[in-house]
């Protein structure tokens, strides 16, 4: 009598397929830049909530980090304030950082955390803010080699990771909003998530960071060809460097100060996929960019 062809056997062997990388992150730190349509689309939200609580389950520590570039857009926008940007940053004024403020902490980090919360009661959310977790100084636009003040808009000197790590040595999800304060705690700043995650990552000592995005990953040869680098090092990133288009620089810069700061790997993906992060992870072919130390270089 022959064997019962079952149904469900291709779900075994995706199982097993995933076995030596979960053997290989299991407790390893794991930070995740949240972005792009991932961020408005709700079942894309939906899923990506079942991915980092599906980490933690499978025994890794996810730490989330992400701005809110279009919902702040839409505040503004209800406020009848003006969205001005200058060389890709936008200006904000203290009038414009508390709205930032409100709709970064106030209404997409409780949005991510309710849905997280959904699965267990893993997720705490939390702004650079706390514990003085992110420091920053004021960052200048540089327009036409003349420096020009954008407000509270920050670059990150300084990372203390004690809360967040408080927080996954309990077993939580951190879900950290892209803000942070100044030195001496009289200003707050608006910081790129993109760059918060990766600063964080560093700090953490993660085995990757992952930053999702709305293409499928560093092109080879755009816009003459659609073929994606599924790999590539450090050096060769930063000789692609000048030539990228401006949204994708803040990415591949956050990936390169990830791994050059002793980060395993660090992947752009492609956020409009569900599931895209389990399909990064955990399995074989991965779907999109990864930057790894030059060989030769620890890891």
């Amino acid at each position: 009598m022959s064997a019962r062809k079952h149904t469900a056997l291709p779900k075994a062997r995706t199982l097993i397929e995933a076995l030596p990388w979960l053997t290989r992150h299991h407790g390893k730190t794991v930070v995740i830049k949240f972005g792009g349509n991932a961020m408005v689309d709700e079942e894309l939200k939906a899923a990506f909530a079942q991915d980092v609580v599906f980490l933690r389950h499978a025994g890794l520590r996810p730490v989330v980090v992400h701005g809110g570039g279009p919902q702040i857009n839409a505040q503004l926008d209800r406020l009848g304030l003006v969205s001005e940007f200058k060389a890709g940053l936008r200006v904000t004024t203290p009038e414009t950082m508390d709205v930032v403020r409100m709709v970064l902490a106030g209404q997409v980090q409780r949005d991510l955390v309710g849905l997280l919360n959904q699965h267990g009661p893993w997720a705490v959310g939390m702004t650079g803010e706390d514990a003085r977790t992110l420091t920053a100084v004021q960052r200048y636009a540089d327009i036409d080699g003349e420096r020009v003040d954008i407000g509270r808009v920050g670059d990150i000197t300084a990372v203390d990771t004690g809360a967040v790590q408080a927080l996954l040595d309990d077993g939580r999800i951190p879900v950290v909003s892209s803000i942070a304060r100044s030195e001496d705690g009289t200003h707050v700043y608006n910081v790129n998530a993109d760059t918060a995650a990766a600063a964080l990552a560093a700090a953490l000592d993660a085995e990757t960071l992952m930053v999702l995005t709305d293409v499928e990953g560093l092109y080879a040869d755009w816009p003459n060809s659609d073929d994606v680098i599924s790999r590539l090092t450090v050096s060769q990133l930063e000789k692609l460097l000048p030539d990228l288009a401006s949204g994708m620089v803040p990415k591949m810069e956050g990936c390169l100060h990830a791994v050059r700061n002793g980060v395993h790997t660090a992947r752009v993906i492609d956020g409009r996929v569900q599931h895209s992060i389990l399909l990064e992870i955990f399995t074989d072919e991965g779907i999109g960019t990864m930057v790894v130390p030059d060989e030769g270089e620890p890891v």
